[in-house]
């Protein structure tokens, strides 16, 4: 090989594989030290240098610079340079794909679903294959071969030569990231979404604030006729979402995320040392309140971050009185938890 065909090997590779220059260069060197050890039993104190530029390999140790032509390695030493250089180039590349996605964790990723493994699904990304496991996948969702599918990159780790990449569909930050690419705004930082609670396949709330309040933060995500939330939902197969204004008060943010229930700021008791609040509502809006198995006022509670117990105005009046509750009386979280969640 001579330095033509080096550097014509450095270049193909560097483009081919999109690993460094230098990497290629120092895998070089590491693989003819390896290689011209073995044909001339030189020392570890050899140390190989290729001219970055003219291609020009230098080879010397503590008794002076050898004069050795590549092309005499021999067969056995030959071999194990490729076997070198070919481990090195390796282990450059699986570098390179893991500091690419490990950057990109979070992230949208697209791909092709190819094949189940076991319970999970083998997901081509074009450079690399990811794993979709069960517990990652929403509940009621099928994919076949050749489908292609959105995720997040929830988990990149090496593996001896490989990057195991792990992707995510019930990750609350795959909404968020879906809405980040239909809605300008929010891309723009005009609009920030200040948090996303969901249980995948079924429901998800996300509060929003807009920094310029000539902007509605909600008619933005919405979009005209639903055009932005509709592509959304229809990229989560159908999930409901419910679009919250973000409020610092806690009142407000209780209130904005027991919707649809018309909740009263007035009806809102916050217990500071238990970390819940009380919530009283009129009997025409409990049900709304608590949701189907509980599930809207678990979103709420989640999204705001403290206990929300929902409570009718009579048994509110009750319990104030010191009376005792009335007989299958349940109320709030309590009630909801007793119940099996839906939730993926």
């Amino acid at each position: 090989m001579n330095r033509e065909d080096l550097l014509r090997l450095v270049d193909v590779i560097h483009r081919d594989k999109d690993i460094p220059a230098e990497l290629i260069f120092q895998g070089l060197e590491s693989a003819i030290g390896a290689a011209v050890k073995k044909r001339l039993g030189a020392g570890e104190d050899l140390v190989v240098a290729i001219d970055r530029k003219s291609g020009e390999i230098n080879i010397e140790d503590d008794e002076g610079v050898y004069e050795f032509d590549l092309a005499e390695l021999g067969r056995i030493a030959a071999q194990a340079f490729k076997q070198g250089f070919i481990q090195k180039i390796r282990e450059a590349e699986r570098d390179v794909l893991y500091d690419d996605y490990e950057a990109r964790v979070g992230q949208i990723v697209n791909g092709t679903v190819q094949r189940y493994d076991g319970d999970a699904l083998v997901v081509n990304l074009g450079r690399t294959e990811a794993s979709l496991p069960r517990e990652e996948r929403v509940r009621g969702e099928t994919f076949g071969p050749g489908d292609r599918i959105r995720a997040i990159v929830l988990e990149v780790r090496k593996d001896g030569p490989r990057v195991r990449l792990t992707i995510s569909r019930t990750h609350p930050d795959l909404v968020r990231r879906l809405f980040e690419l239909e809605v300008p705004e929010i891309a723009d930082s005009i609009i920030e979404i200040k948090r996303v609670v969901r249980e995948p396949g079924y429901r998800t709330k996300m509060a929003v604030i807009s920094q310029d309040p000539k902007i509605d933060c909600i008619g933005a995500c919405v979009g005209v006729r639903g055009s932005r939330i509709k592509a959304v939902i229809d990229e989560l197969r159908g999930e409901r979402i419910d679009i919250i204004r973000w409020s610092d008060s806690l009142e407000t943010l209780v209130m904005n995320g027991l919707k649809p229930a018309a909740i009263h700021l007035e009806n809102i008791y916050p217990e500071v040392d238990r970390h819940s609040v009380t919530v009283v509502v009129d009997d025409d809006q409990q049900s709304l309140a608590i949701g189907k198995k509980g599930q809207n006022v678990r979103l709420a509670s989640r999204l705001c971050g403290w206990d929300i117990d929902i409570k009718t105005r009579a048994q509110f009046e009750r319990e104030e009185a010191g009376l005792p509750p009335e007989p299958e009386e349940g109320s709030g979280l309590a009630a909801a938890e007793s119940e099996e969640s839906p939730s993926a």
